[in-house]
Order: structure tokens, then sequence, then C-alpha cells
């Protein structure tokens, strides 16, 4: 019978001898191949034999897949027949090139027992494991140094100095109870830019508002601005790049704000960790979790508007409170030095500026009355965030 998967012919039985496809459903619309038994069983003895399996693994499998039954002497013999050993070993410099074009691929991440495996199975070879691991040592020493330590290697987070990339994300373990959070930081010192709560973590005006507040507090732009695709995120992201329009660096302009997943925004997602489970800080957003779970499980909250909006009105200002000396802990608190790390250690707010191409704040607004496009667009910004967020934004009219 003729395997139309692999293209053999005289295959026998339910399964192909040379991909193991299942062909019986196929009978009736293939064509036979006159072939002898012998011929057939050879093959299915040399393609089970060059994968490694054990005398009585192919006994098995032949019996079982193919209907044939043999013993384990006429399997030996068979082998004999065919020139196939165990020891007859290939020679070592056929093993050396064919473990140097492994290794120039994806192979060079293959220890020796695996290496080993992939020269039976894939390259048919007979070698033993010893000359296998001998022969990666030569030819990848380093690799082989790096295996040994038997650990995981992560990517590294690069970024120039403070300043050059600001991380913003939202925090939402609490919003079952109506309390949303917003969070930045700067992806070089680790500082805290802003930790913001309230109502909600959704609305773009809102999250615009927390970052004009914190340019308006440090008198500064990021060269970039990274966050994930989340529509909040959009009014922001227009600011940042409007502020940033006018300069010449590489991150000018549209570059400035840069969109990913939310799992690789590593640096605030890793923060968040920190921020729910730090042994030294007066905050632990665990401990909110288990107060306000409390109440629900008192019958006291039910999870409706009205009682997230009095949940709101009893605790949003003692969390607000608790957030800005966390914020103020975490920002003077030393970053113990890891050594792979090539971020710095120390204070985060004792981190000297990399002085980045983003101009301060009020320098950019002195020299936007150059540009009125640029001071167009952004006053149109600005009135969709006043627009928006009426309550707490006085500070822009000034």
């Amino acid at each position: 019978m003729y395997c139309p998967y692999c293209g053999t012919g005289g295959c026998f039985g339910r399964f192909c001898g040379s991909c193991g496809s299942n062909i019986e459903c196929l009978a009736p619309f293939l064509e036979d191949v006159t072939e002898s038994n012998e011929g057939i069983e050879a093959g299915l003895i040399h393609k089970y034999f060059t994968e490694g399996h054990a005398y009585e693994v192919i006994l098995d499998f032949l019996e079982k897949r193919h209907n044939i039954v043999l013993s384990l002497r006429t399997l030996k013999r068979r082998l004999q027949n065919a020139g196939l050993t165990r020891t007859d070993y290939t020679p070592i410099g056929t093993v050396h090139q064919t473990v140097a074009h492994e290794l120039r691929g994806s192979g060079r991440l293959l220890g020796y027992r695996a290496m080993w495996q992939t020269l039976q199975q894939k390259y048919h070879l007979t070698v033993k494991r010893e000359d296998v691991r001998q022969t990666i040592s030569r030819l990848d020493p380093s690799g082989v140094q790096l295996r040994s330590r038997r650990r995981f290697v992560r990517r590294g987070y690069v970024t120039a100095g403070p300043n050059q990339v600001w991380h913003a994300d939202g925090y939402d373990k609490l919003k079952p109870f109506g309390i949303a959070i917003s969070g930045c930081i700067d992806g070089f010192s680790r500082k805290v830019m802003w930790l913001r709560s309230g109502s909600t973590n959704n609305d773009p005006g809102i999250i615009a508002q927390y970052y004009l507040q914190c340019v308006s507090e440090f008198g500064l732009l990021p060269a970039r601005l990274r966050t994930d695709c989340g529509t909040e995120n959009g009014t922001m992201a227009a600011i940042n790049c409007t502020l940033r329009s006018q300069h010449t660096d590489d991150f000018a302009g549209a570059l400035s704000h840069m969109y990913g997943t939310s799992t690789a925004n590593q640096r605030i997602e890793s923060w968040w960790s920190f921020f729910r489970k730090q042994r030294y800080s007066l905050l632990r957003t665990q401990f909110w979790i288990e107060l306000f779970s409390d109440l629900r499980e008192r019958h006291l909250f039910n999870g409706s508007h009205e009682h997230k909006c009095l949940l709101r009105y009893v605790f949003l200002g003692i969390l607000q409170k608790d957030l800005d000396e966390y914020r103020q802990l975490w920002n003077n608190h030393t970053i113990r030095p890891v050594r792979l790390s090539q971020c710095p250690s120390g204070l985060a707010e004792g981190s000297v500026d990399f002085q980045c191409p983003g101009k301060p704040y009020t320098t950019l607004m002195a020299s936007c009355k150059h540009h009125p496009s640029t001071i167009c667009v952004a006053m149109r910004i600005w009135r969709c965030i006043l627009w928006t967020c009426k309550d707490g934004v006085g500070w822009l009219h000034q």
C-alpha cells in the first residue's frame, strides 16, 4: 500500500511504517504495491531501531501497531542481517561536523543529552553520549558553562537614565470595592512619579490629569512614555507627543509614546508586587483587600453602586494619604544592588538626571509661543480635559 503522507510504498497494516500515519481509512483509495512481508518488516524494524527504542519496545510496536509478531531472537537476527548494531559507531569526524551544524542554529541551547538524542533520531548516527559531551565542550565551552549553572537567563532591562522611560499603568485589585489606583514609575531609578486613587482609572481625562499634575510638579517631560493599549491612555499619549513634537532627539513627536502589551510593561507590573506585599511600608494593599473583603463577608458591603460610593466617601481620603506616604517611603528607601542588573542601586530620590532630551516644562511652555500649531493642539487637548475633569484642575488656569 502507498502512503500519501510521506510517499513511501509497501506500507502494511493500519499505520505507515515510515511516518507512522494512520492509512487504514485510505485503503480503498490507495494503490497496493507488491512487496514481501519481510521487506515491510525490515523497514519498520529499521525505523524503530534508529529512533533508539529498546528491543522489547520494538517488538511491542510491531505487534500492536502493525500486527507483526516476532520473537526477540528473530528481531536480533533481522537486525544483524541489516547491519544494525548498537556498537557500530559513526566516525568521530562526522559527529563533529553534525554537532557544529546544530550549534549554528537553535541547537546551541541543547545539552549533551538532548544533542545525543538529536543525533540519533534526526541524523541516524550511532554515537556514544560521552563523545557528544566532549564534542560540545570543545565547540561551545561558553554554552556549557552557562548550562552548568542551572539558572534561567532572563532578559535584562536597559534604559539610558532617569526620565528616559516612564511606565504608567492601572492597579485593579481594589476595583471590586469601587476604588481604582493609577501609578507611574521611572524605569531607570524606579522612582514613583505618581500614585493616585479614585473612582476609576479607565477615564482618559483623569489619567491625563494625573500626568499633567506630575509634569507640573517635576517641571520636566519623559523622553518616552510607555503604557498598555487601554483607551484610558489615549489622551495622555496625545499630550506627551504634542509637548515633545518640537524636540529634535530620536524619540521626539509621535515616538515619545510607546504602546505595548500589559505583560511587556515589566517595570510597573513588577513594581505592583512590591506595592501589595512590601514588608516595611505602612501601606499594604493586601491589608485593604482583607479589610474590604471582611466587610463583604459580614454582609456590610454588597457591591452595589451605593455601597461603593459610601466606601469611597469613608476610606478614599485615608487610602490616598497612605499612598502618598508609601510613595515617599519608596522614593527614599535604598534599592539594594543586583549583580546582573544594569540599573543603579541606592536612593531613587537622589538619582542624577541623565539629561534626556525632554525639555523642562516651564521652558517648553515659554517656547510654545514660537510654535502656534503646537500650542493650538495642546490647548484643544487641555480644553477636553477641563471639560472632563471639572474638579481639581484649577492649577491649569495658572
